[in-house]
């Protein structure tokens, strides 16, 4: 017990101080493979099972239409010949012989039983027998015997085969008998596996909860020392600090936010033009936390369609994640011309409907007097984004997105729209309420909050660089779909280049 309580204490000191996502992807290794042992046990067994089985009745059916020739078609040929309906080597008695001579030869090889395989032996023999009294028949025709000298030898040939009949019936009987034991083996093994099944089950399920709650814990302990930092700091407590946690993934975190506890007071101090300056900066590097969590995803979509020997698609993808990149870091300009910022949601919408490809469909289309213009970068992609993962995918069925330019007034104008699930007449407000009211750049942590991050991304940019708060519009009826439309003023959108 103490042995126990001490294996159960280094595994869980384990789970708690490696990573999280080790822990996870370890953990999910072992119960997948614990969950791949009875099935693999099961097809296996099953496969054994079905073979051993099928032999039996396999032969079994052989035998019994082995014997119905045995029993009629030799004595049948025989007799035609004997009454003079056909000459001795005309017949197709020697054809038939040598049928049911193969026929034996090759139900004793899949025979097993020791006692089984004896009959046919014997049978084998009592052919052989026949076969000479047909060879002496044919002598005896030969040599012009009297008749009643030819059915006296096809009566011994009709007691030969009738020892043959005998035989194979025996063989039935005896090979239905291993089948009916053999029945009862597939029980017995099935009642075994079964068994097992439920055991390494039970273990895996354990096995599940205990790391869940082990790593849950730690987390939990971990967020919590981190939530009290952050709330001292929000407080006006700068001297507050965080001890390191003992998961790996927050260790960073916590570092970072005692070390900002430490530099908070010199950015409080800068001046709006330095913190506009900031604004800008944090953006940036906003936009470049969504690029590994998209470029993890698509390459674990490449692999699997190269697993999958799709290579036509895997040039496809990989060919429109490189435009998308090349777009995206631009030479690190952050304008570009209008042309190249709809190449940069197709060549995402690519990627994407090979990943979603029973949900998703879309289309682009803009006016071609807009090409040449220049934009700020990266204003589509997140409307795009959040019209897949929050309309979408929210929706059953497929959808459609869509993503329009046009030049309207002083404005070049720009709409993505989806037919996904939409918004609420109460959801609508809240989420224009907080684009109004989210004060800085931080990263959302709340479900409400993410759900606008990629419109908030956007309209707080074209406030940065526009210098207005009218740019951007958000229409949405409930399962019906969302609109997002944004203005670019042309004076604008003619120069920084």
């Amino acid at each position: 017990m103490a042995r126990r309580q001490t294996l159960l204490e280094r595994l869980k000191s384990f789970l708690i101080s490696a990573s999280i996502i080790k822990t996870i992807k370890t953990s999910h290794i072992v119960i997948i493979a614990l969950l791949l042992v009875p099935l693999m046990l099961s097809i296996v067994v099953t496969f054994y099972n079905t073979l051993s089985y099928d032999r039996l009745i396999t032969n079994v059916d052989k035998t019994n239409r082995l014997n119905r020739i045995v029993k009629t078609d030799i004595t049948n040929e025989l007799w035609d010949i004997v009454a003079g309906n056909k000459s001795f080597a005309d017949g197709n008695q020697f054809r038939i012989i040598n049928r049911i001579n193969s026929e034996l030869e090759d139900i004793m090889r899949t025979t097993r039983a020791t006692e089984n395989r004896q009959l046919l032996e014997v049978a084998g023999r009592a052919m052989n027998t026949l076969t000479r009294y047909v060879n002496r028949l044919g002598d005896q025709m030969a040599e012009q015997y009297p008749v009643i000298e030819n059915e006296r030898m096809l009566d011994e040939i009709r007691g030969v085969s009738t020892l043959v009949s005998e035989l194979l019936q025996d063989f039935i009987v005896r090979e239905i008998e291993s089948a009916a034991e053999e029945n009862l083996r597939i029980k017995e093994r099935a009642i075994i596996i079964s068994i097992v099944e439920l055991v390494i089950i039970i273990f895996a399920t354990v096995f599940s909860v205990f790391v869940r709650t082990s790593v849950a814990r730690s987390v939990d302990k971990s967020i919590g020392s981190l939530v009290s930092l952050s709330s001292s700091i929000a407080e006006g407590n700068l001297d507050a600090r965080a001890d390191l946690p003992r998961v790996q993934e927050l260790e960073a975190l916590t570092k970072d936010l005692n070390i900002m506890a430490d530099k908070i007071k010199t950015l409080i101090d800068e001046n709006i033009r330095e913190q506009r300056n900031l604004q800008k900066s944090e953006m940036k590097a906003l936009q470049a936390q969504i690029t590994p969590h998209f470029l993890y995803n698509t390459l674990d979509s490449i692999v699997w369609l190269a697993e999958g020997n799709r290579n036509e698609q895997v040039i496809s993808i990989t060919r429109a994640f490189s435009d998308f990149f090349r777009i995206s870091l631009n030479r690190g300009n952050e304008w570009v011309q209008v042309r190249n910022e709809f190449k940069h949601i197709e060549s995402y919408l690519t990627i994407q409907k090979i990943r979603y490809r029973d949900i998703l469909d879309y289309s682009i289309e803009h006016e071609r007097e807009m090409d040449e213009r220049i934009m700020l970068k990266l204003l589509l992609q997140p409307l795009v984004e959040n019209a897949l993962y929050h309309g979408i995918k929210n929706k059953r069925g497929r959808g459609m997105i869509s993503a329009r330019g046009w030049r309207d007034g002083g404005f070049l104008c720009f709409s993505v729209a989806d037919n996904g699930i939409g918004m609420t007449g109460e959801q609508l407000a809240s989420v224009k309420e907080q684009l109004a009211g989210m004060p800085q750049l931080a990263p959302p942590e709340t479900g409400a909050e993410t759900r606008i991050y990629g419109l908030y991304n956007v309209a707080k940019r074209l406030e940065l660089y526009y210098n207005r708060t009218d740019l951007l519009d958000i229409q949405s009826v409930y399962k019906e779909g969302t609109t997002v439309k944004l203005l670019i003023p042309l004076s604008e959108a003619s120069q920084n280049v």
